[in-house]
């Protein structure tokens, strides 16, 4: 079972540095089909960006979006930068704002890669033993300088038997990038094989019906009569 990381290109995002802000300033922005923003962090002012919908909403299709270093573009201008947050309007298909971190080479970064899991087919405890193969996890949040950022880890889950789970600890990971949960001895299962649960349906019971012949003539109530012994609307003399 190993793990290793893939590296490829950067995307580029264009933006453009905007002067108005403020509420009203965001919703004439959106109405623009345009996406208002801000690029923070890395020594340096916050700046106000606007990014065009159409582009940033095909970017974020992409999962390495969200996990790679990318170059923001501002005019003739260009940095390294993060994705830090993304708000997204609670039932339409919209992004209303993005946030980006810049990055430097001399300072480490926490973020969330994604993990693929590949030869779950030829695993031994599901191809032969029946089992079912479990995703405990489906991203790793790891420590490194940005020129050391995974894409994606890849775990190869082909040799794991029946009743295996795999934990971070287990991960082979490229130099440099560390996981943060080990940091704090924290050591969570990442994918497990077990036998599927078979649910029993409920046995029902049946119920014999009662008839009179079957009940004690002590326990019998007088045809008519009520709680308290007296017939209904009239009272025994």
């Amino acid at each position: 079972m190993t793990a290793k990381a893939n590296h490829k290109g950067n995307f580029e995002v264009a933006a453009h540095v905007r002067q108005d802000i403020g509420k009203g300033a965001s919703r004439r922005l959106r109405r623009e089909d345009k996406v208002p923003g801000v690029v923070y962090g890395g020594g340096k002012d916050t700046v106000s960006i606007l990014v065009e919908h159409k582009n940033i909403s095909k970017s974020l299709t992409n999962e390495a979006f969200y996990s790679r270093i990318l170059t923001l573009k501002t005019g003739s201008d260009s940095e390294r930068v993060i994705l830090k947050d993304v708000q997204r309007h609670p039932y339409k298909p919209r992004i209303m704002h993005i946030d980006f971190q810049r990055v430097r080479s001399d300072e480490k970064l926490h973020m969330h890669v994604p993990l693929h899991f590949v030869g779950a087919e030829n695993a031994p405890g599901v191809k032969d033993a029946g089992g079912i193969m479990s995703h405990i996890m489906s991203d790793v949040e790891v420590s490194c300088f940005p020129d050391d950022l995974p894409e994606f880890i890849e775990v190869d889950v082909s040799t794991m038997q029946l009743n295996d789970i795999l934990h971070l600890s287990n991960l082979k990971l490229p130099k440099g990038v560390e996981i943060v949960a080990l940091l704090h001895e924290d050591d969570k299962p990442v994918v497990s094989v077990h036998m599927p649960r078979i649910e029993e349906e409920p046995v029902v019971e049946a119920t014999e019906e009662v008839s009179a012949a079957d009940v004690p003539a002590s326990e019998q109530k007088a045809e008519g009569e009520g709680e308290d012994g007296k017939e209904e609307g009239k009272e025994k003399k």
